[in-house]
């Protein structure tokens, strides 16, 4: 349920506030919130006026008809308005819509200072939904935008290193292993080194060499 006191907070007609919030009750959609209400004051006869009332979605435009028996509801979504304006006159104030499409809406003798709330309401709603239509566009944008390309890793493939050159071996002929000599021989030697050393005559030398072989 709308609660109607705070719609009179500058001086709007009781009877015309009522009826409209009355109808607009039923109108509502989900997570629509009425913001403000502007009652129309012509200067001489203001037995059947009109309202304006300002929702975060919309502007609804109110007309009363056959009398005041019935009222008709016109209202313009924030997306088909393209702005918005006021203008002060000696009777109360001109309330200009501006939409997309089509002609101005225009709703005179709204007083001053409702008027100017009025203004102040519908220009912040305007201005809210044009800032979210501004963020769900660069949301667009940035969903078009391909994804940032994978940082290409070098992988550095260190210089190779040259194997060492075999070194040639150096032929190290094997050593003779002497085999010890036998007695026979070794006097045979001793025998020879005495001659040598001319200490033996020949003929000693050779019988020595035959008595050595005899015994071997």
């Amino acid at each position: 349920m709308i609660l109607i006191d705070r719609f009179l907070s500058d001086e709007q007609d009781p009877k015309a506030v009522e009826k409209v919030l009355g109808k607009l009750n039923d109108m509502l959609t989900t997570n629509e919130e009425l913001i403000y209400l502007a009652v129309q004051k012509r200067p001489a006869v203001n037995l059947l006026p009109d309202c304006i009332v300002v929702s975060n979605k919309r502007i609804f435009y109110c007309e009363p008809a056959n009398f005041g028996i019935t009222m008709n509801f016109k209202d313009i979504s924030w997306k088909s308005i393209k702005e918005i304006s006021f203008k002060e006159e000696i009777f109360g104030s001109k309330f200009i819509c501006v939409p997309q499409h089509g002609e101005n809406i225009i709703t005179e003798y709204i007083p001053k200072v409702q008027a100017r709330k009025l203004y102040q309401a519908a220009y912040e709603q305007l201005e809210a939904y044009k800032e979210q239509l501004r963020q769900a566009e660069l949301e667009d944008k940035r969903a078009q935008q391909p994804a940032p390309a994978a940082p290409v890793i070098e992988t550095i493939i260190p210089e190779s290193i040259p194997a060492e050159e075999p070194v040639a071996e150096t032929y190290v002929p094997p050593v003779p292993v002497e085999e010890p000599e036998d007695e026979t021989t070794l006097k045979l030697r001793k025998l020879k080194t005495l001659y040598d050393k001319q200490l033996i005559t020949q003929a000693e030398y050779e019988a020595k060499k035959a008595d050595i072989l005899d015994t071997f």
